[in-house]
């Protein structure tokens, strides 16, 4: 299977190598005049100089070179000598009889496939999810779906927070809330009990109070540093009692990303690191790689060769505690270890970047991994109208739950408003409402370029109408609509057979969405997938205002036209799987 631009790449490039140019020259990409033709070449005013000819005259003699070609129905030069190309309906009705029979619709796999490790998500144990963790959620599982789709194998690991100061400084809470509990009985030989003592909601209090007691108390905080130390060293009560925040919060955590429609092949966190640590140090030192630098553990990660300058990675602080690059510096080594991937990708915020420049420079340091193999995926933040990032109007960090019910709730209401999912039961159109919410929130954030802030406006994100989530939906719904009503009047569809403008360009946005896949998939730009659907949507949209399809007299028009529907429906829907929204079968 061969776009057609890649079609009229090889036929431009067998003409300018007959005039003893390189091949190369025939690139043939879409016009930016559709207007005047569909493709344009710009190879000649390259090749000018090598033929020691102007321009246009070299492009005559290509036009000559393509005279009477089956794929041409027209080769024109415009201004200095582009050459616009008009492909000839044959073209596009057995380039479309090619994507309607591919369940990919024309988007090919990778010619090499790699293991992909894809680190997302990142939440911490004892904290309810909230919006700063939507971003990476969102991009992180679009990447995996689209790495997946391309025919890498994927392996996803959510790395939660569970490690550190913050379990110390919860254990230290609960010990004064609930001081009789066995865990905290340092002869207490067991069992402990198999039931946690606390819930979520119980963590979300206390954790709070927890560290607002230690930011006032100096005492407060040398006794959560000792818990820490006492947890991490394996003090039996302690263990067992983090083992229940642990449990509870990966409860509470999987019902988030549920409701987000997000999954994880790993739970992987920085406690299952902790116990490579004393090796990896003694490695380090061992090698030179780590030395000792004001008590502390360093690499010295600054290279000669550049004017900014790193602060040293610190292995181990003065006190011997360790730190997060040193778990993230233990886990790349465990990955390693058990997975093996060619490629390990991040997705955290650009905020994070000289970190992560810090542990993949220890990384090649260390040996623990190969120039190229571990990646930043930077993203901006989501703010609010203030340019700040997004907050509640009391100033709060808004928890996701309360987010995702916010977002249904108001999709119900503009549901309602346009007279929309009204049909079915109650449930029906609940699930209605949150497949439009879900399409709002994750399209607006994957349509905006990765690396850039956006402005949270839930209002505009919920629009029926412009570049929305909604409206991609209604769009793929439309088409549901047309196929039921083709069955029930027994219409099947057929061979494409294309006649006007409007379904030849549908086909060329259908053709392009292998290009849109591969681009989004090399760059880790979930917009050029976006762009293309949206494209497409638009597309459809004016083929099926000037293409009567149904009411067509012409039998075999019909059966043409509701095949190009067909395929749109089957691309939107392989498109939506990658984005991670569903369109439900009626609105």
């Amino acid at each position: 299977m061969t776009a057609i631009a890649e079609q009229l790449t090889q036929r431009l490039g067998a003409a300018f190598e007959a005039l003893g140019l390189p091949p190369e020259l025939g690139r043939t990409i879409e016009s930016d005049r559709p207007d005047l033709a569909p493709y344009q070449c710009n190879g000649a005013m390259a090749a000018a100089r090598l033929a020691r000819k102007a321009p246009r005259a070299v492009a005559e003699d290509v036009a000559a070179q393509l005279s009477g070609d089956p794929l041409l129905a027209a080769v024109e030069i415009a201004g200095p000598g582009f050459l616009n190309l008009t492909p000839r309906d044959a073209v596009y009705d057995a380039r479309a009889g090619e994507l309607g029979g591919d369940d990919r619709t024309g988007a090919r796999t990778v010619e090499t496939a790699r293991k992909i490790m894809i680190d997302f998500g990142g939440p911490n144990v004892a904290k309810p999810m909230h919006v700063g963790h939507l971003r990476s959620s969102i991009i992180g599982d679009c990447l995996q779906r689209l790495f997946r789709f391309r025919g890498d194998s994927v392996t996803s690991d959510v790395h939660l927070g569970d490690w550190g100061l913050q379990m110390g400084q919860l254990i230290t809470e609960v010990e004064l809330v609930m001081p009789d509990l066995p865990y905290f009985d340092i002869d207490f030989e067991g069992p402990y009990p198999s039931k946690s003592p606390v819930t979520m909601d119980d963590l979300q209090t206390l954790y709070p109070q927890a560290s607002a007691a230690c930011k006032q108390d100096k005492a407060r905080l040398e006794s959560a540093r000792a818990a820490t130390r006492a947890l991490q060293s394996g003090r039996p009560g302690y263990v067992a009692l983090w083992r229940h925040f642990l449990e509870v919060s990966k409860e509470a955590l999987r019902q988030d990303f549920d409701a987000l429609g997000v999954r994880f092949d790993l739970w992987k966190g920085e406690a299952d690191v902790d116990p490579l640590i004393p090796d990896m140090v003694a490695d380090l030192k061992s090698r030179g790689v780590a030395v000792e630098d004001q008590g502390a553990l360093v690499i010295h990660v600054n290279r000669e060769d550049e004017k900014r300058e790193l602060p040293p990675f610190l292995l181990l602080k003065s006190d011997g505690a360790a730190l997060y690059e040193t778990t993230d510096l233990a886990t790349i080594l465990d990955r390693k270890a058990h997975t093996g991937p060619d490629l390990t990708l991040y997705v955290v915020d650009k905020r994070q970047s000289d970190h992560f420049e810090k542990v993949f420079r220890a990384a090649l340091l260390a040996g623990y991994a190969e120039p190229g193999a571990l990646e930043h995926i930077a993203y901006g933040t989501m703010n609010g109208w203030d340019g700040k990032p997004f907050k509640t109007r009391e100033g709060g960090v808004l928890k996701l739950a309360d987010l995702l019910r916010m977002a249904t709730d108001k999709a119900r209401a503009r549901l309602d408003e346009a007279g929309l999912g009204q049909e079915g039961d109650a449930s029906e159109r609940e699930s209605v409402a949150s497949k439009v919410a879900l399409a709002a929130i994750k399209f607006a954030d994957l349509s905006h370029d990765r690396a850039t802030d956006y402005i949270f406006d839930l209002d505009r994100f919920m629009s029926f109408e412009g570049k929305t989530g909604p409206y991609l939906l209604y769009a793929a719904v439309r088409i549901k609509s047309l196929m039921r009503k083709a069955a029930e009047a027994g219409v099947s569809s057929g061979a494409v057979q294309v006649s006007a403008n409007e379904e030849r360009e549908l086909i060329r946005v259908l053709d392009a969405f292998d290009r849109a896949v591969t681009d989004a998939y090399e760059r880790r730009a979930p917009n050029a997938l976006c762009d293309h659907v949206f494209t497409l949507a638009q597309a459809f949209s004016k083929f099926y205002g000037a293409c009567p399809i149904l009411p067509e007299k012409d039998e075999a028009v019909k059966a043409s036209r509701l095949a190009l529907a067909e395929m749109t429906l089957k691309q939107l829907e392989l498109a939506f799987s990658l984005i991670g929204i569903e369109a439900p079968e009626r609105m």
